[in-house]
């Protein structure tokens, strides 16, 4: 029903010409991975199709976008279409409250697109500090104004949309528009991350839109319209993202950060009006006949898993892929290693580098191959367990080991439009629900809180300290794979999963490139790693005679639900004709479609 009523939408303004339209128009770290509860491991089937295709956490949100492409719109317009889409019917995880990432592929070259959140001019290193200058408890910093960032996520889809559109604007909020009126049946998904939220009922305006009469949680199968929603999207699709940063929707953001009444923020006018998404270079690496891009600062993602890469690099891993379904413990304990060293440089000097450099002044240092040589010499037959930052070319000065808690709840779709351009976009609003303040139909994040939460140490000023105008750090780890030779498209991939998208993210990369599975058996694989601490491994999903391996080798084991989200699109060259085929994470709902 719905997917043809928006249908209808699309086409009617499509007619129309969209007529006045601008075209262009705590629980910090290793204690816990899991920004969100999860929700149980469903096995699904990969789809082909051979001219475009989208990937998206939510069959309602996969839709939309393949409505776009279907109507020959290009993979970002269906990009802008999945997202709003995602604001409605995923709302713990992602929205226009929120902030992205996205890499494109335009068929010749890979641009990063930054739609992270900024801090607001008024924030100072005390942000998260209580009365005594101490770290407040996680859930006492995030639930309310404190840490809401000015969310990014709008201005970043419009200005890639002005370069590389070619549907109208307001026609891409079609499909949302008709959910939020007509109404979306809720996810069993949303309704137990409704179930299981502590603080979302303290919000009045949530709790109205999400709980009955008596305070119970709306559960699956429930019809749920969002008529504020529908008018802020109206809004945006007639007069484009200004309207989101000026005027009636930025007064009722303000109000609602600044008026929370037992935590408040600092955000203002201004800090919304002024709002810049920025165009970055993507992180590019080879891995043996692959060019692998990933997002730059303030994004973490791109240089981790170059640095990870180049460290297996060193290692003959197809020899290690795993048998029958069980994880090879070599090969396991080699990633655990890399991922330990890759984490470490992170913690030490990764941060928005429009305030902070990096060593050398670019990521360069740290995925040289020199350098990442010396890291890989670092691991031997038994665990390092925790590892300390390198040295790269060009560190000048001492800095701080961060302490951010970075429980990211977001989402990952893919996109590969008719004429194989491409989209990985992660988009979040921090902790599940975000700041638990919901506005006009859509909550707020609360990014804030993934800047550090000391400012210093013994060793120096930590790099991710919070500052004024500044991006948060993150993991989110939009991942794009070419041919070296040929410059051909072959992976787009990415997850949510906070700190640990970095891993998941990684572990297909290795699985389709070192190990030759497929794209959904790969992201099928168990989920393991290490962040710097445990060697995580998913429970339930890894065999007893692994876990003592690994521990005879001196892992500390942690096992637990690895939520990851998988959301993945690869390009099959066979005698000069090409294919695509989707893959979706089996632990959450999300779907693959294409023609």
């Amino acid at each position: 029903m719905n997917a043809r009523r928006w249908s209808c939408t699309l086409w009617m303004l499509l007619l129309a010409g969209c007529a006045g339209v601008p075209a262009h128009q705590a629980e910090t770290g290793s204690a816990s991975i899991a920004p969100e509860a999860a929700s149980g491991y469903t096995g699904k089937q990969a789809l082909s199709a051979k001219s475009f295709m989208v990937a998206a956490a939510n069959p309602l949100a996969t839709h939309a976008g393949y409505e776009i492409l279907k109507a020959g719109g290009s993979a970002i317009d269906a990009a802008i279409a999945v997202q709003m889409v995602l604001t409605l019917v995923e709302p713990q995880s992602s929205g226009i409250g929120g902030g992205a990432f996205m890499l494109h592929f335009d068929g010749q070259a890979v641009t990063a697109f930054d739609g992270r959140e900024t801090a607001p001019a008024a924030v100072d290193v005390h942000l998260f500090e209580d009365a005594r200058g101490k770290p407040l408890p996680f859930f006492e910093a995030i639930v309310g104004g404190r840490a809401v960032g000015v969310p990014g996520g709008v201005r970043m889809l419009e200005l890639a949309h002005r370069q590389h559109g070619r549907l109208p604007w307001a026609a891409l909020f079609a499909p949302a528009i008709a959910l939020a009126d007509g109404g979306f049946t809720v996810s069993p998904r949303l309704a137990g991350q409704l179930a299981a939220d502590r603080f979302l009922a303290r919000d009045p305006v949530a709790a109205a839109y999400f709980f009955d009469a008596v305070g119970r949680p709306w559960p699956a199968g429930h019809l749920l319209k969002n008529p504020a929603l529908a008018k802020v999207l109206r809004s945006i699709a007639s007069s484009g993202a200004q309207v989101f940063y000026e005027g009636e929707i930025a007064r009722a953001i303000v109000a609602a950060v600044n008026g929370h009444p037992t935590n408040p923020g600092r955000l203002s006018l201004a800090d919304l009006r002024d709002y810049k998404a920025v165009q970055r270079e993507p992180v590019c690496s080879v891995y043996h006949a692959w060019n692998v891009c990933g997002m730059p600062p303030p994004s973490s993602g791109g240089i981790a898993i170059a640095q990870m890469l180049g460290i297996l690099s060193n290692r003959k891993l197809s020899a290690m892929a795993p048998a029958g379904g069980n994880l090879d413990a070599e090969g396991v304990h080699l990633f655990a290693e890399a991922g330990r060293l890759a984490y470490a440089d992170r913690e030490r000097y990764v941060a928005d580098t429009d305030f902070v450099a990096l060593p050398g002044g670019s990521p360069a240092a740290l995925i040289d191959r020199t350098y990442l040589a010396s890291r890989a010499a670092l691991i031997g037959e038994r665990s390092i367990g925790r590892a300390n930052a390198g040295v790269p070319l060009g560190i000048r000065l001492a800095r701080g080991a961060d302490r951010s808690p970075e429980l990211q709840s977001t989402s990952h779709f893919s996109i590969v439009d008719a004429q194989g351009r491409a989209v990985a976009m992660t988009t979040s609003v921090e902790n599940g629900f975000g700041a638990r303040l919901m506005v006009d139909g859509f909550m707020l994040n609360n990014q804030l809180s993934d800047f550090s939460s000391v400012a210093a140490d013994a060793d120096g000023p930590v790099a991710n300290r919070v500052g004024p105008g500044k991006r948060p750090r993150s993991a989110m780890s939009p991942t794009l794979v070419l041919e070296r030779q040929s410059g051909r498209l072959v992976l787009v991939i990415g997850s949510p999963g906070g700190p640990a998208i970095i891993n998941y993210v990684a572990k297909v990369l290795v699985g389709v490139m070192d190990w030759g599975l497929s794209l959904q058996e790969a992201i099928d694989l168990p989920n393991f790693g290490s962040r710097n601490g445990p060697t995580e491994l998913e429970r339930d999903r890894v065999s007893p005679a692994l876990v003592e391996q690994l521990r005879s080798r001196g892992h500390v084991i942690r096992m637990s639900d690895q939520n990851s989200g998988l959301h993945g699109i690869m390009r099959r060259h066979v005698d000069g004709a090409s294919s695509l085929v989707g893959g979706a994470d089996p632990r959450r709902e999300g779907t693959e479609e294409g023609d």
